[in-house]
Formats: C-alpha cells, sequence, structure tokens
C-alpha cells in the first residue's frame, strides 16, 4: 500500500513521465491565451462601442474555456500513468472530450466560486494597457475620452442586463440537457453560459447593487445600525485583536487548503471519482436516514426541498464529497497535498527572484523584454508539477481505498 508520504516522489514520477505533452499543453494554452486577449485589446475600440464590448466579454468568457480545456487536457494526459487507471481492468478509456463535456458544467461553478476568473480580468485589462499605451497617453494630454482599459467595465447596465436575460435562458437550456443526459456538448455550453451569465451581468449588477446601497445608507434604521457596530468595536476588549488574527489567517487557510482541494476536485472529475449525490455524501453518518425519510416524502415535499437546497447542492457537495473521500484515504495525504500545494507556489516565487537577480540588467525596463520568457518558464514548471501533484494525489487515495477494500467514489 503506497505512502502518503512518498506523494512528493510519485508526482515528480508522474511530470518525468509526462512531461513533454504536458508542456505542450501548457504552451498550446498560453499562446491561445495571448491571442484571445490581443484580440480583446483590438476588438474594443472603433464605431458601436456597446457590441464591441459584448464581444470583449465574449473573448474574456472564451479566455476562461480556454483554461478549462488546457487543465483537462493536462490531467487527462496523466490518466495512463496512474496505478488506478492502469488497475480498472475491462473498463474502457475515456474518450478526451467525452471527459471535458463531463468536467465542464462543475469547473465552472468552481472557477466562479473562487474567483480565479480575476486573474484573467486583470491581464486582459493590463495586456489593453500595454497594447494601447500611446492613445491613452495622448488622450490624456489633449483632454479627450479615455477609454482604454475600460473593455470590461463600460458595457452599459442596459445592454448588460439583456445579455444577462439571454445567458440566463441558455444556461437553463444546457443545464437541463446536462441533467437529461442529452446533447454532444450540452456540459461545454452549460460552463460557456455559466460564465457568460456572470461576465455579461456584472456591469448591471453592479450598477443596480450600487444604487440600492446608496438608497440604504440613508434609512434611519441602517444608518443606526452601522453606528451601534462601529461603537460596539470600539468599545469591546481585544475585538480588533481576535478579528484582525482572523483577517490575516482566513486568506492563508483559503489558498493553502481551500484552494488546493478545489483543484482536487476537478482533478477527480478527470479521473472519473465523483459523486454528487446527496446519500453518497452522508453516508454512513445519522444524516442517512434523514435522506432517507426525504426520499420516501411526498413529490411536493421534494421539490420544495430541491428548490431551497438546489443551488447549495449543486456548488458544494462536489467540494464536500471530494474531502469526505480524501478523508477515508487519510489525513496525511491531504496535508502532505497542501505542504507540496504550497511549496511549489512559494518556490516559484523564491526561483524567480533569485534568476531575476542573478541575470540582472543594466536598466529597469529591460525587464518588459527579459520578463515574460522568464514568467513562461516559471509558470510552465510550476503548474506541471502542480497538476502531476493534483494526479498523484488521486491515485495514492485511490489506491489505498481499493487496497483497503474500498471504492474511492462510493461506486
Amino acid at each position: 500500500m503506497p505512502s502518503p508520504y512518498s506523494l512528493p516522489l510519485h508526482a515528480l514520477r508522474l511530470a518525468g513521465k509526462c512531461a513533454l505533452p504536458l508542456i505542450f499543453w501548457f504552451a498550446a494554452g498560453e499562446l491561445a491565451r495571448y491571442v484571445l486577449m490581443y484580440a480583446a485589446t483590438e476588438v474594443a475600440y472603433g464605431d458601436f462601442r456597446q457590441v464591441r464590448l459584448v464581444l470583449v466579454m465574449t473573448l474574456l468568457t472564451v479566455i476562461v474555456l480556454t483554461a478549462m480545456t488546457v487543465t483537462t487536457g493536462m490531467l487527462y494526459t496523466l490518466r495512463s500513468s496512474l496505478w488506478e487507471i492502469r488497475a480498472r481492468e475491462g473498463v474502457a478509456d475515456e474518450r478526451f472530450f467525452r471527459a471535458l463535456d463531463r468536467v465542464a458544467p462543475a469547473f465552472a461553478v468552481l472557477y466562479l466560486a473562487w474567483g480565479f476568473q480575476n486573474q484573467d480580468a486583470r491581464d486582459t485589462i493590463q495586456m489593453d494597457y500595454f497594447h494601447n499605451f500611446q492613445e491613452g497617453l495622448n488622450n490624456s494630454l489633449f483632454g479627450e475620452d479615455n477609454f482604454v482599459g475600460r473593455g470590461l467595465i463600460d458595457l452599459d447596465w442596459r445592454v448588460s442586463i439583456g445579455a444577462m436575460v439571454v445567458t440566463f435562458g441558455l444556461k437553463m437550456l444546457f443545464a437541463k440537457l446536462v441533467e437529461n443526459g442529452k446533447g454532444k456538448f450540452a456540459g461545454f455550453g452549460a460552463a460557456f453560459s455559466e460564465f457568460a451569465f456572470v461576465f455579461y451581468g456584472l456591469n448591471g449588477t453592479v450598477a443596480i447593487a450600487d444604487a440600492r446601497s446608496e438608497w440604504m445608507e440613508h434609512r434611519a434604521v441602517i444608518a443606526d445600525t452601522k453606528d451601534v457596530w462601529e461603537k460596539a468595536q470600539e468599545s469591546l476588549p481585544l475585538w480588533k485583536d481576535i478579528t484582525g488574527v482572523f483577517d490575516d489567517l482566513w486568506p492563508v487557510f483559503l489558498d493553502s487548503v481551500a484552494v488546493p482541494l478545489a483543484w482536487l476536485t476537478v482533478a477527480m472529475l478527470v479521473f472519473g471519482a465523483y459523486s454528487d449525490e446527496t446519500r453518497t455524501l452522508v453516508k454512513g453518518t445519522a444524516l442517512e436516514r434523514g435522506v432517507e425519510r426525504l426520499e420516501g416524502a411526498h413529490d411536493l415535499t421534494q421539490k420544495s426541498f430541491d428548490q431551497v437546497t438546489g443551488g447549495f447542492k449543486d456548488r458544494w457537495l462536489p467540494l464536500a464529497n471530494s474531502l469526505r473521500m480524501i478523508y477515508r484515504a487519510g489525513l496525511p495525504l491531504f496535508g502532505m497535498m497542501c505542504l507540496c500545494y504550497v511549496a511549489l507556489d512559494v518556490g516559484g516565487q523564491y526561483a524567480d527572484r533569485g534568476l531575476r537577480t542573478l541575470i540582472g540588467s543594466q536598466s529597469e525596463w529591460m525587464w518588459t523584454v527579459q520578463g515574460p520568457p522568464l514568467a513562461f518558464v516559471r509558470d510552465c514548471v510550476v503548474t506541471v508539477l502542480t497538476m502531476a501533484l493534483l494526479a498523484a494525489t488521486y491515485d495514492i487515495a485511490a489506491t489505498r481505498a481499493r487496497l483497503g477494500g474500498e471504492t474511492l467514489d462510493d461506486a
């Protein structure tokens, strides 16, 4: 039975065995990402600006879908090298597009839930500033309207709401197709509509929220409540110290524990160990009897419960179920995965800093040219090792469960 402490070595073995296809996937993804971001900086300027801004949002959606495809492709590449996959005798290997279609809806939910799309938006805006720097400078000097860097925030709220309604309809349609198992690329379409619904509707929902917030701030009850809360923060002893410690530790917990678990959920989807059934999550606990009672209840009761809890179940059951399955394989394995995940991130940053110091330059602006190749190499190494780490974590967990007489997915 493989030891949880062999995780780093197993991850290195997988990375070395599949290095070339993993590097190819990463390089292809970075190329596609650059082309799409460059297109977004070009299409944003000209006549019919609102139409152009809709296209910019569409390109941002495609950028995120590219990240999904690359992540799935890298994990799919590692499948054939896993002990657990080789042990599945008589099971036909799943085709890549079938795996992508199955992973897409859950990937969209996790990607948005943890805010990974923020980095994509920042990179798009940064490229816009660099690519149209001279135009923005000239507009500022001569007092003209400056639209540089505003491609993601200038969409009119009425257009935003209209696009939101359309994408919501597509979202419901694809969700129904996925639920019924129909449509060749229904899962991919569901992911696209999920991302587009959020991106297109962002400006409209922010405008409405700002108006509502401004109205609420003038209500007497709200104003009095804010005053009471501020006075309580000033008068309660140790309140600021406690909340300050929490504010410092909570982001660290998210980056070192929650985010690796989210990516591990995606890996388990690709490798086939996945369940979003409530009964699977609570199996063997006191809550299982409650699920049995609900399933035996009146149809109206079941439908009412599904309406109230549907969003929560769709978003958080896969994540909680993955944590439960890893817990069954042993907490040391999950701890080792989190430790290695953080070590890769921190190690990549220190390696980048060390190489920049070693290379040096006579002028600061030279890093505008030297920086991107170095960043590409750093991101490639860290991403390849991270994907191998996720695959190795699943492989050891599944192998330990199988040798212990259990199945990792409760199938």
